[in-house]
């Protein structure tokens, strides 16, 4: 796979009251994306070519991916597939990037969806949904050991739109 094919289509940036290795730690470890990722597991091997996993709540496989940069505590990108028949055929891999700066007494967090093809806006509501409210939830458990509550569920403009291309969904 090469990565130079791949643009950004999402990007957010927040500050968190924290270090550089918390947040890595938080965004790398089982145990504590469980707090921030409404009880979904990341398991990271921490090595090129190393697996990336994403549980739910139940121990079924979400996400699989591999990592594809891996640079403690500064930057994790990885293949960030999720499992649902059709998707990655249809359209392409993504690549999720964390770059973890310090920035005075905070941690700068930048995440970067990019993808090697060109995706409508219904497709990444998804990501423009989920994301904000993942990175709110950790930035909440960093600084407070609260994470928010937030209901999600695919945007229902996503879903219509996988199914105007035949891509089926979970129900």
């Amino acid at each position: 796979m090469n990565i130079a094919n791949f643009k950004p289509a999402i990007v957010y940036t927040i500050y968190i009251a924290s270090t550089p290795e918390k947040v890595w730690q938080a965004l790398t470890s089982a145990e504590f994306s469980r707090k921030y990722f409404f009880g979904n597991a990341v398991e990271v091997d921490l090595r090129v070519g190393g697996a990336y996993i994403v549980r739910t709540p139940d121990g079924a496989l979400h996400i699989s991916g591999e990592v594809i940069e891996c640079d403690p505590p500064k930057k994790l990108t990885v293949t960030f597939n999720v499992n649902w028949p059709e998707l990655i055929e249809r359209l392409g891999p993504t690549l999720v990037t964390y770059e973890i700066e310090q920035a005075g007494e905070a941690v700068k967090l930048t995440l970067l969806q990019s993808h090697d093809r060109p995706l409508s806006d219904d497709i990444l509501s998804g990501g423009r949904q989920g994301w904000p409210a993942i990175l709110s939830s950790l930035k909440s458990v960093l600084e407070t050991g609260q994470a928010m509550t937030i209901k999600m569920a695919p945007p229902q403009r996503m879903l219509d739109a996988l199914k105007e291309m035949g891509i089926k969904t979970p129900s």
